[in-house]
């Protein structure tokens, strides 16, 4: 192990949590890494051959969890105890787990084309209109793509795992579809919205009744601002008040966003997504819609900061240059 100045000092890996050992000298420790090995394989060999067939990445590591307490029931060998019994024991002389979460994500920093979509891995992803030819932060994990501009998260997508595959929201797109109504019915953003169920019967009903009386195109805009009350207030809400809209026959925007608000008090929640309780604790907050990015941990954040002892600095030489100067101008 080194770094760019050097092999790294005991103190040093003490530093990062790291004790340099090995493993046992001599013929005692010679079987050590052929276990572990062994070990792994055998895991292999039992739970994932064949590969395991599934939907989602989170069903996959349900299957991996169901095996491994599965694996805790097993003896190695002859040994009397378990593998769940050894790692009791064991336990307790490990390292406590770091406070600071380790970062598994990739960093990329592409640009927004002109249908604003970002390409990452070979997939495509969309981001707010806004952004168009703009440079934007993305973090990919194995399961998720975040989109941040500055220290503000713009996107959210699901990691597509095909090639060439594109994933977009139809929310990224209403400030153009506000200004041309008619791209609506061809986009692809709407085709995919549908397909994940975020455009309801209740958006298609609304939609047929504002083109009943508006017409085509302006019935079409009536749909767009109701959607973008989506961004200020509850999905839940905001159906409910599409579908009283509708009831109403009625296809005004303030009267969904009215309705939207009644059914929210109704429910007993706050009737915009940005709302909080005054009493709430900001560590509780999990809406990835309103995270940001923070580069100080809470455990930085939590330790005072030493106090400043170094003496207030002199400026009669300053005031010297001063006089100096009106001297050389008179």
């Amino acid at each position: 192990m080194g770094s760019p100045r050097g092999p790294l000092r005991i103190r040093e890996l003490a530093e990062v949590r790291l004790h340099p050992f090995y493993c046992e000298p001599g013929l005692r420790g010679a079987h050590e890494k052929g276990g572990v090995e062994g070990q792994i394989g055998c895991f292999r060999r039992n739970y994932l051959t064949p590969v395991p067939r599934v939907e989602t990445l989170e069903n996959l590591n349900g299957q991996i969890t169901a095996f491994e307490e599965r694996e805790l029931q097993r003896r190695i060998g002859s040994r009397i105890r378990t593998i769940g019994q050894d790692f009791v024991r064991e336990a307790p002389r490990l390292l406590p787990l770091p406070m600071d979460a380790f970062e598994t994500a990739m960093t990329f920093q592409p640009r927004v084309d002109r249908y604003s979509r970002i390409t990452v891995k070979m997939c495509s992803y969309s981001v707010p209109v806004r952004f168009i030819d703009h440079k934007v932060t993305v973090h990919l994990t194995g399961d998720m793509l975040v989109v941040f501009a500055g220290r503000r998260e713009i996107a959210r997508h699901a990691r597509l795992a095909g090639r060439g595959l594109e994933h977009l929201v139809l929310d990224h797109y209403l400030e153009v579809l506000l200004r041309k109504p008619g791209a609506l019915d061809r986009s692809e953003a709407l085709h995919q919205a549908r397909a994940e169920g975020t455009f309801t019967a209740e958006h298609e009903a609304f939609r047929a009744m504002a083109q009943r009386q508006l017409r085509e195109i302006d019935g079409t805009k009536a749909l767009v601002r109701a959607l973008l009350l989506h961004r200020h207030q509850q999905h839940a809400d905001v159906l409910a008040g599409l579908r009283a809209a509708v009831d109403l026959g009625t296809c005004s925007d303030d009267v969904v966003a009215l309705e939207a608000r009644k059914a929210a008090q109704a429910a007993g929640r706050a009737p915009t997504v940005t709302a909080t309780p005054a009493s709430a604790d900001p560590t509780e907050l999990s809406d990835p819609q309103l995270s940001q990015v923070n580069h100080f941990t809470p455990r930085r954040l939590a330790r005072p900061l030493p106090e400043d002892a170094r003496p207030l600095s002199r400026l009669e030489q300053w005031d010297e240059l001063l006089n100096l100067r009106r001297k050389d101008s008179s």
